[in-house]
């Protein structure tokens, strides 16, 4: 309720973009404060009980946090506190760069939504395995997104992978193929069946010749039409990966609240939040009907307990938050989880 009245108002008021790091800053300076983790662990309570065990790993909880909250993994620590039952870092490139021009994040209030176009901006994949390297805690489970540089052309995408599986392996618990970013130019070109059946078949080849294996993911876009979606289930059983992640921002714009112009004037980006739950749900569902045994992380427009559960019961084996954070505030995934425990 604080969150809501006294410092969501404040935060809004300021550029989205800063805002981001300004909170996420802060929460880093207060758990740097002797006793204040346990305190906000305290606080931020997550109930016993609604342990999942998928993938070989063992979740304290099912909510996690999305990629692209935490690109660089310099928040993992302090974003623990909070009660996520994972946290994915990412989307991480070879090579650093910077993204978009800015403004490059913008909020729609009215429909609880974001539209971003960041460009995979991030400092790359080395600069992300030192600070894993350092991590304390290693108790929460961490999953890496990897992405291609956007000067890689999309014949040469599998290199970019492969350099980030390699160079994560040791330090994550499992991987997120992002190949559904609208904002890379080209990207969801990598969704078709000839190149990202490639890539994956290339990454599980690797996977088999680590000691240890860790699970794979694709990240699908809310877009996709029957057909291709069919042709996603096809190449999981026929790569043999983990399962997906469904899904990501949308690249339409449908029945929103916020004026048309205002939105015109924000232009491309992929939207999150609120409006993107239905084609999400949708997504989730024709996976669930047609392939019921495959692994399937929900996320998509989640705000409450109640979105929590209505994607689990479509079948979702976790589920994942992004925009619903931005809007709820760091009290969310506490809340989420004793509603699900109470079920």
């Amino acid at each position: 309720m604080i969150y809501k009245l006294l410092i969501r108002p404040i935060f809004f008021s300021i550029d989205p973009e800063k805002t981001h790091h300004i909170a996420l800053k802060s929460l880093k300076f207060m758990i740097g404060i002797p006793g204040m983790k346990p305190l906000m662990e305290w606080i931020f309570t997550i109930p016993k009980g609604i342990e999942v065990h998928k993938l070989g790993l063992n979740f304290r909880n099912p909510v996690g946090l999305a990629a692209g909250f935490d690109k660089d993994g310099k928040y993992i620590e302090a974003l623990d506190a909070l009660g996520f039952g994972f946290i994915e870092v990412g989307t991480v490139t070879p090579l650093p760069q910077a993204g978009n021009e800015k403004p490059r994040l913008f909020r729609l209030p009215i429909d609880k939504a974001v539209i971003n176009r960041m460009g995979f901006n991030n400092e790359g994949v080395d600069a992300l395995v030192e600070r894993l390297k350092l991590l304390k805690n290693r108790a929460i489970i961490i999953g890496g997104n990897i992405g291609k540089n956007k000067v890689t052309p999309n014949e040469k995408a599998i290199d970019d992978y492969l350099i980030c599986f390699h160079k994560l392996h040791d330090y994550v618990d499992y991987f997120v193929v992002n190949v559904s970013s609208p904002n890379t130019p080209g990207l969801r070109e990598l969704q078709e069946k000839g190149p990202l059946t490639e890539i994956l078949t290339a990454l599980v080849k690797a996977n088999f010749e680590k000691s240890v294996q860790k699970p794979i993911l694709l990240k699908i876009a809310p877009d996709l039409g029957q057909e291709q979606v069919m042709d996603i289930i096809d190449i999981v059983r026929t790569t043999n990966i983990h399962g997906l992640i469904a899904t990501n921002t949308t690249i339409g714009r449908n029945d929103l609240k916020t004026p048309s112009n205002k939105v015109s004037e924000i232009g491309m980006g992929g939207l999150s939040g609120k409006p993107v739950r239905q084609p999400s749900d949708h997504i989730l569902n024709m996976i669930k009907i047609n392939a019921p045994e495959i692994f399937v992380i929900g996320v998509g427009g989640i705000f409450d307990g109640q979105d929590a559960k209505d994607k689990l019961d479509l079948g979702a084996d976790l589920v994942q938050v992004y925009s619903g954070f931005i809007y709820e505030g760091p009290a969310m995934i506490s809340k989420i989880c004793k509603f699900l425990s109470k079920i």
